[in-house]
């Protein structure tokens, strides 16, 4: 942990080449403060984006590494985006609120800025050397596209490490952005086989030009989350409150590489709300100790990420893979949007607007609705929650449902029993309200992959019991963007 966290430079020569790399591309870097608050970004950078394709491999889009964006993804939006679900739709009385992660540039995901969070306190620290070194991105699909966006853009080389079985988009993404094909590592199996993408790492790792950035295990995820989406998601939550009568009950959040679940420990600290973990039902890793698979792509299972602040937890939640694959189809049909407006009166506007919902947004939505119900919440009430990606990821999934549960197409019957089974059917099964045996339970979990498996210190693991030190990290967000304003220096 001590090379992440240092404050100085560790490689001269390293250093050296970063700049001249970047000095070449002509790139600039913004701040984390800056992609926590946009107003500060300067007022010609934020002009001259207007000229920049939100998707285009060009390093002034990392000034739209950020919540802010706006509906045409060129300007600047006064608060981030978000739906606010009506009792029509999720059944419950109190307002579900959902960040969307679709306006984030080049992936469309908010997994880029999990990306940036990992590389960039490397690269002013001079301990990533674009001339030498290829950085390694293992995930289930997001975070490696995220990462393979932030690496091009500054002219790294990148490798993206993750299950042959995820869906068609996610691998076309990475076919047109990869520098070579051969840096697209397909690992056997799916969403749930976590173990054969550490097994792929760890040969690759044998080559010292390769540096892997886990997301389970990298701190900058954990700390730009809780600096960036925290403080975002506070504001989404102001913004809807104007009356100043909602209660933030909880954040709720799969769980994934945890890094998102930062932004609760912000939100806890700042709001009070509680925070909920969502898991797959079919692979029920903090319920149960994790088996089987599911096919919640992105939200991971089968171990405890070691920048999961599990004794923070207050709840978990387990969503079957059932849910957000037929409520995917619900949501982005004619005939399911049209039984939603015209049976439900949910309002045809915010029905287009729910495509902006993966299927681990779906796992979300379903999972603060189950939370709802078992905490009785009423109309004051408030869960925020986020959707990484949206629906753009998974057409070739809503095809695979189809084909397998609708051979004979996916009627207005079919909406109604989807809607009554999946959404308005949510009940409280599969929750847990964890006490401090539970907390320690989840804690101890971890031990077998990071301790065991991975050869972290027992120290370095069980210092993470202190909730200082998960607020000392964030002592490194002004350590890291003076070192940015360094290199920027630098750089011209």
């Amino acid at each position: 942990m001590s090379n992440l966290f240092s404050q100085t430079v560790v490689d001269q020569a390293a250093y050296e080449n970063v700049v001249t790399q970047l000095k070449d591309k002509g790139v600039r870097l913004p701040r984390i403060a800056d992609l926590a608050d946009p107003s500060t970004i300067a007022p010609e950078i934020v002009s001259d984006l207007q000229n920049v394709d939100p998707d285009a491999a060009d390093a002034r889009n990392l000034f739209r590494v950020h919540w802010y964006n706006d509906a045409g993804r060129k300007g600047f939006a006064d608060t981030p985006a978000h739906l606010v679900l009506p009792p029509e739709l999720t059944g419950v009385r109190a307002k579900i609120i959902v960040a969307v992660g679709a306006r984030f540039p080049m992936i469309r995901a908010h997994k880029v800025l999990a990306a940036y969070g990992c590389l960039v306190p490397r690269l002013v620290t001079g301990q990533f050397d674009p001339f030498a070194q290829r950085s390694v991105w293992p995930s289930t699909g997001n975070y490696c596209r995220g990462g393979v966006a932030i690496a091009t853009t500054l002219g790294c080389r990148s490798v993206a490490v993750l299950p042959e079985l995820m869906s068609s988009e996610r691998f076309r993404w990475l076919e047109e952005w990869v520098a070579d094909r051969r840096d697209i590592v397909r690992t056997p199996g799916s969403e749930s086989n976590l173990k054969e993408i550490y097994d792929a790492c760890r040969e690759l790792a044998g080559d010292p030009q390769n540096v892997i950035f886990n997301q389970f295990s990298e701190f900058g995820n954990y700390i730009i989350h809780r600096a960036v989406t925290g403080p975002a998601l506070e504001a989404v939550f102001n913004a809807v409150n104007g009356e100043g009568r909602l209660v933030p009950r909880a954040f709720v959040c799969a769980s994934g590489s945890s890094g998102t679940l930062a932004a609760g420990d912000h939100l806890k600290k700042k709001l009070g709300s509680a925070i909920a973990v969502v898991e797959a039902l079919e692979c029920p890793t903090l319920l149960r100790n994790g088996y089987g698979e599911h096919n919640i792509q992105g939200i991971g299972d089968k171990h405890v990420p070691l920048i999961h602040n599990a004794l923070n937890s207050d709840f978990v939640i387990g969503v079957s893979d059932q849910v957000s694959d037929h409520l995917n189809l619900l949501f982005n049909t004619e005939e399911g949007r049209a039984y939603l407006a015209h049976r439900k009166g949910v309002d045809p506007a915010l029905l287009r607007q729910l495509s902006a919902l993966g299927l681990s947004g779906i796992a979300n939505v379903v999972a603060a609705i189950k939370l709802a119900r078992y905490l009785d919440l009423g109309e004051d009430d408030a869960l925020m929650t986020v959707a990484t990606d949206s629906a753009e990821m998974y057409g070739s999934q809503a095809e695979k449902t189809l084909k397998q549960d609708y051979p004979e197409g996916f009627d207005t019957v079919s909406a109604a029993e989807v809607a009554g089974r999946y959404l308005f059917g949510a009940a409280t099964d599969n929750l847990e309200e964890l006490d401090h045996v539970g907390r320690q339970r989840i804690f101890n979990l971890g031990y077998y992959t990071w301790v065991e498996q991975q050869g972290v210190a027992l120290d370095d693991f069980d210092r993470r019991r202190d909730p200082r030190f998960w607020d000392g990290l964030m002592d490194m967000v002004p350590v890291w963007d003076d070192l940015i304003d360094a290199l920027n220096a630098r750089l011209g």
